[in-house]
């Protein structure tokens, strides 16, 4: 796929889907492709897995190579597949953003390596080393909440000139300064995606190419309406949305993502919910909170307990 042609097929809301698991923590991979098959249904115009709301960390790269694989005879071409290939290892990182390449994988999606802290050059030498290594579209993936350091407008900027497959990046940062400026310095045909629910609409004002964002996980086609709507020219209407998610938005972060997320698809019916430790379930009184919303949104009926 050539990079101009993946910028404008990478658009809109690209689902970070969460990883099942059953009693016993083994994935469950029939749940798995439900929730795939679920969000293309339901409007989603990306798939995306093994990012943060898929659980990367507590799963060996063996694993995750495996999820990848087959979300990607899952999706089969409907939309495009992006899965996340970054950890906070470099060879780990390469080896599997080169498997997303070998199994078909339309891009992949790379974290800033995370609790290792590196530098601005750092940065730059381990991201232009793996997008040397692969001939599909590149997604970096700025997170810095999680990664204790900002990959800065500057080195996207050096990094979108000298590596011609990134064409864009996922900001999970609330600095609205910052991610104006990547759009300044990178230009404004950079695919710029949010990863913060709360500014999914602002980024589509400012000329971003869509959200990543964890609600899609409950709320597909809700999430992938507020794109649809701003695409169309309907300002008001994606603007009204924005602000109907907002409570949805809002009681999905109570607790470390994914763990509401999947307590919600638990309530939903949907898959059983269970996390990985360290990670587990939300306290009662979040749970509480989150069926309360869900009941709101229509999204679960009174007779569903927690």
């Amino acid at each position: 796929m050539a990079f101009k042609e993946a910028k404008e097929r990478f658009r809109g809301s690209i689902a970070p889907v969460i990883t099942p698991f059953d009693e016993d923590e083994r994935i469950d991979f029939e749940k798995f492709q439900e929730l795939i098959n679920w969000q293309i249904a339901s409007g989603s115009h990306g798939i995306s897995v093994t990012g943060t709301s898929g659980e990367p960390s507590s799963m060996s790269v063996e694993e995750r190579i495996q999820v990848m694989e087959v979300a990607c005879k899952t999706v089969n071409g409907r939309v495009p597949f992006i899965p996340g290939t970054g950890s906070t290892n470099h060879r780990e990182t390469l080896r599997m953003t080169r498997a997303a390449q070998e199994m078909g994988a339309d891009g992949a999606m790379v974290i800033v390596p995370y609790y290792n802290k590196p530098n601005q050059h750092a940065l730059y030498k381990h991201f232009k080393a793996i997008a040397d290594s692969v001939d599909i579209p590149i997604i970096l993936y700025n997170i810095p909440g999680r990664t204790a350091v900002n990959l800065e407008a500057v080195t996207i900027a050096r990094l979108a000139e000298d590596c011609p497959n990134i064409i864009g990046v996922k900001e999970a940062n609330k600095d609205f300064e910052h991610v104006n400026n990547v759009l300044l310095k990178c230009g404004r045909d950079f695919n710029l995606y949010s990863g913060i629910e709360v500014l999914c609409y602002p980024m589509l004002a400012i000329g971003g190419a869509g959200h990543i964002s964890a609600t899609s996980n409950v709320a597909p086609r809700e999430v992938a309406e507020v794109y649809n709507r701003w695409a169309a020219g309907d300002v008001k209407g994606a603007q009204d949305l924005h602000y109907e998610l907002m409570p949805l938005n809002d009681v999905l972060f109570r607790d470390t993502n994914p763990a509401p997320a999947k307590a919600a698809l638990g309530m939903m019916g949907k898959i059983k919910p269970i996390l990985r430790k360290p990670l587990d379930v939300p306290s009662p009184q979040v749970q509480a909170e989150i069926r309360e919303v869900l009941l709101d949104y229509q999204l679960i009926t009174e007779d569903v307990n927690i």
